[in-house]
């Protein structure tokens, strides 16, 4: 290892420990463990601030900035996205060793890498990208993991494997059918869901353990803007959700379970969501 690596290394340990907080160690493990540059495509590369700020470098201490998205395809969209928001999905999902995850829209395979090594080996990770040249990027990086499967397909249509996380980094205006029926007893979804023409919630759906079948929590916890989903995505309800319903959301329903009642916020048709 070069004194270059060591260096990095060392600031990748203090990114890491800024993007998972005091109380996930092995979220903090993960995160300093991957090289975010191994994920990209070759520098120089763009990375995107907030306040519209960009810059264009080869320096690789310039990709360990907590806030810091970096470019991927421009002509398309697909960046990698912003390590302290994916740092607190993840902590929201809560991966465990030995679980199977689904990830959808996994651009260069970044954040498929960190949810392999929370999973382990004894765990999986089936990774979707739809466009071709940046799942052939996922492809590459990730070979050496062999409990991560590349797929070159949307991930937004079914059947999926079963598993226990499903972790999509594409907006929708409904969580898909597919995700839920793909969902394992204690499986936990996350999406950003799309509920207005300028709206957008990271939405955490969990499905109860055996005891209580088909039952599923839900919640919004916060605000995100992320690209569309591809190949899929069912109806936003008519004329969209106001931001106060978004968030006050707390059960999705399966229709064949229950009607939509007057807490219905959002009707999918197959399912809806109830405060």
């Amino acid at each position: 290892m070069t004194p270059a690596d060591i260096e990095i290394a060392r600031i990748r340990a203090r990114y890491a420990a800024r993007v998972a907080g005091p109380d996930e160690p092995a979220l903090e493990a993960a995160f300093a463990r991957v090289p975010r540059e191994d994920f990209l495509p070759s520098p120089p590369w763009t990375v995107l601030k907030g306040e519209g700020a960009r810059l264009r470098t080869d320096a690789r201490e310039a990709l360990y900035d907590p806030q810091a998205l970096v470019v991927i395809d421009a002509a398309k969209g697909v960046n990698n996205g912003q390590p302290a928001l994916h740092g607190q999905w993840l902590a929201a999902v809560d991966p465990q060793p030995g679980e199977r995850v689904v990830h959808v829209g996994c651009g260069g395979g970044y954040y498929s890498a960190i949810l392999a090594e929370l999973v382990g080996p004894s765990g999986r990770v089936d990774a979707y990208e739809v466009e071709p040249d940046v799942a052939a990027l996922a492809a590459r990086a990730l070979a050496p993991r062999a409990n991560v499967r590349v797929r070159a397909q949307s991930g937004a249509t079914g059947p999926l494997p079963s598993c226990d996380v499903i972790y999509v980094n594409a907006a929708a205006p409904a969580p898909e059918r597919a995700w839920v029926e793909a969902l394992a007893p204690g499986g936990r979804l996350i999406f950003p869901w799309r509920y207005g023409p300028e709206g957008e919630a990271a939405l955490l759906i969990a499905r109860a353990a055996p005891a209580l079948p088909l039952r599923f929590a839900a919640m919004a916890l916060g605000a995100v803007r992320f690209i569309g989903l591809h190949d899929g995505g069912g109806p936003a309800a008519p004329g969209g959700v106001e931001a106060v319903g978004a968030f006050a959301v707390r059960h999705l329903v399966l229709r064949s379970a229950r009607a939509p009642d007057a807490a219905c916020v959002a009707d999918f048709g197959w399912a809806w969501l109830s405060t």
